[in-house]
C-alpha cells in the first residue's frame, strides 16, 4: 500500500449531511483569506473541525442477540432510574436510563442500540439548554424512537443541546433496525438517552467513554446483577 493510500485509509468518510456545512465553512475561509490572511487560517481550522464533526467512521458492532450498544459517541453522563418522557408511551414507572453526552468534538452519527422494529417516532419542540444537564431531557427539543425487541420496548431519545439546533432522522415508523445501524444525527453537541425495559441491568458507569455501535450498555441475556466502577 502506498503512503497516499495508507493516509487515505486513516481518514474516516464524511456523512452526506455535512457537505453543505463544510462547503459553507470553506467558502467563508476563502473570503477571510481575501480580507486578511490570519483570519483565513482560523477559517481553515474551523473547516477541518466541521469535517471532523460530520465524520462517519466504520464501526464493528457485536451481533449477539440481547445486547444493547451505545447509540452515540461520548461520555456516559447518567445511569439511573428515571420516568421516561410521556411521548414514548413507556408508562409512568421509572426505567433505567443510560445517557451519553456528545461534545462538539465527538462523531454525531447516531446508531440503533438494539435489533427491533421502530414502533413509534415522537418529536417534541423545546429549548436549547446545556444537554449535559438532567433537565434537558424534559425541556429541550428532542426526537424519540421506541424500538420493539424480543426483550421489551427500548426508548432512544435524541436531545438537542446548547449549540445543537437540528435533529436529523433517517428512519420511519415500522422500519426494522439492526443493532448499530445509523438512524440519525444531531448537529453540534447534544445527548442521547436510552431507556431500558424493566429487569435490564446497565453494564457501564458514569464517566465511561462510549463508542456508538460498539460499546455494550446492557445485556438482556446475562444474570449479571450490575457492576460498580471507580475513576483512577
Amino acid at each position: 500500500m502506498s503512503i497516499v493510500n495508507s493516509i487515505r485509509a486513516q481518514i474516516p468518510p464524511i456523512h452526506r449531511e455535512g457537505y453543505p456545512f463544510i462547503g459553507t465553512f470553506a467558502l467563508v475561509t476563502l473570503i477571510l483569506f481575501w480580507l486578511w490572511e490570519p483570519l483565513g487560517w482560523i477559517g481553515v481550522l474551523l473547516t477541518v473541525w466541521c469535517a471532523l464533526f460530520f465524520r462517519d467512521p466504520v464501526r464493528t458492532t457485536p451481533v449477539r442477540e440481547g445486547l444493547v450498544v451505545s447509540p452515540a459517541d461520548g461520555r456516559v453522563s447518567m445511569v439511573a432510574p428515571v420516568v421516561p418522557p410521556a411521548e414514548l408511551g413507556l408508562g409512568t414507572e421509572p426505567l433505567m436510563r443510560v445517557s451519553v453526552f456528545m461534545s462538539v468534538f465527538n462523531c454525531h452519527v447516531n446508531r440503533s442500540p438494539v435489533n427491533g422494529r421502530i414502533e413509534r417516532i415522537a418529536y417534541r419542540a423545546g429549548k436549547f439548554i446545556n444537554a449535559e444537564l438532567d433537565k434537558a431531557s424534559e425541556h429541550n427539543e428532542r426526537n424519540s424512537l421506541v424500538i420493539a425487541t424480543a426483550y421489551g420496548r427500548v426508548g432512544v431519545t435524541q436531545i438537542a443541546g446548547l449549540v445543537a439546533r437540528r435533529i436529523v432522522s433517517f428512519v420511519r415508523e415500522g422500519q426494522e433496525m439492526r443493532t448499530g445501524e445509523r438512524f440519525g444525527l444531531i448537529r453540534f453537541g447534544s445527548r442521547l438517552d436510552v431507556y431500558l425495559p424493566k429487569g435490564a441491568m446497565p453494564l457501564v458507569g458514569v464517566g465511561q467513554t462510549a463508542v456508538a455501535g460498539e460499546t455494550i450498555l446492557a445485556d438482556f441475556t446475562t444474570a449479571d446483577p450490575g457492576r460498580t466502577y471507580r475513576a483512577d
